[in-house]
């Protein structure tokens, strides 16, 4: 069997396993849907619900895209002005540090009393989803070979031409790695802001609709709810990882072969 497929059959299998382990522990042990509802219920639900969940899916999904490309923007280009300025980084990379370790939870109330709610949601995505790019970015612009950079200093290639030509291409595979990890981030970013709005009484996303479930004893829809926040961000994993093996695929070796 070819290793591409059985890649992909693996983990297929085994989450066919835990489906099926969750529906007999359901069954043999006759759980009420408000202590644990079944694989099957929770399907239902999902269709029977399909207008409000999908809904706020979509809710859910433009403000983690929006974060992540926020992200994007000023990661790289914070990325850059370090680069070209070590006293800047210097200066200012301790501050991202502190946005990127301090939890998430402790921010979002406070966000929420200054911020609109949509706009904290936003904002707290983008804290979490900024570092890994940043600091991913700085990373692959420092790491040059310098041998490659002295090369290009005796062709008498310019500033501009260095960044472009050698130092961008560098940090390429750095950068898609730490985008791929922002992905995830700026969704998880997104759902604790979300329920913290939605504890106030305020957001439609879906971290709202789980929130309103268990305040309503819906546990069924809370878990449709959960399915539809873990498809969500295994679709964005994949979609990032075709991104970097599109942009890597013929000339790095962290993908040549990867999808055979």
């Amino acid at each position: 069997m070819p290793a591409s497929r059985l890649r992909w059959l693996l983990p297929l299998g085994v989450l066919a396993l835990v489906v099926l382990g969750w529906d007999l522990v359901v069954r043999l042990n006759a759980l009420p849907p408000y202590i644990l509802p079944g694989p099957g219920l929770v399907l239902e639900t999902l269709i029977a619900d399909r207008a409000v969940l999908f809904g706020s899916l979509l809710v859910t999904l433009r403000v983690t895209l929006l974060a992540l490309a926020c992200a994007v923007i000023g990661g790289v280009g914070l990325a850059l002005v370090f680069a070209s300025a070590r006293i800047v980084e210097l200066s200012l990379f301790p501050i991202a540090v502190i946005l990127q370790v301090t939890p998430i939870i402790a921010i979002a109330p406070l966000m929420l009393i200054y911020l609109q709610p949509d706009t904290a949601v936003l904002v707290c995505a983008f804290i979490v989803a900024f570092f890994p790019i940043l600091a991913n970015t700085t990373l692959g612009l420092n790491s040059v070979d310098p041998n490659l950079r002295d090369l290009f200093a005796l062709s008498g290639a310019s500033s501009w031409q260095t960044l472009r030509l050698l130092r961008l291409p560098a940090a390429l595979p750095y950068f898609l790695g730490g985008l791929r990890i922002a992905g995830g981030l700026a969704l998880i970013g997104a759902i604790v802001a979300e329920i913290a709005a939605g504890s106030a009484g305020q957001g439609s996303g879906l971290a709202f609709r789980i929130v309103e479930s268990g305040y309503r004893l819906n546990i069924p829809r809370m878990f449709a709810a959960l399915l539809l926040v873990s498809l969500a961000g295994i679709l964005i994993y994949l979609a990032l990882s075709l991104v970097s093996w599109l942009a890597l695929r013929r000339w790095h070796e962290s993908e040549i072969g990867r999808m055979r």
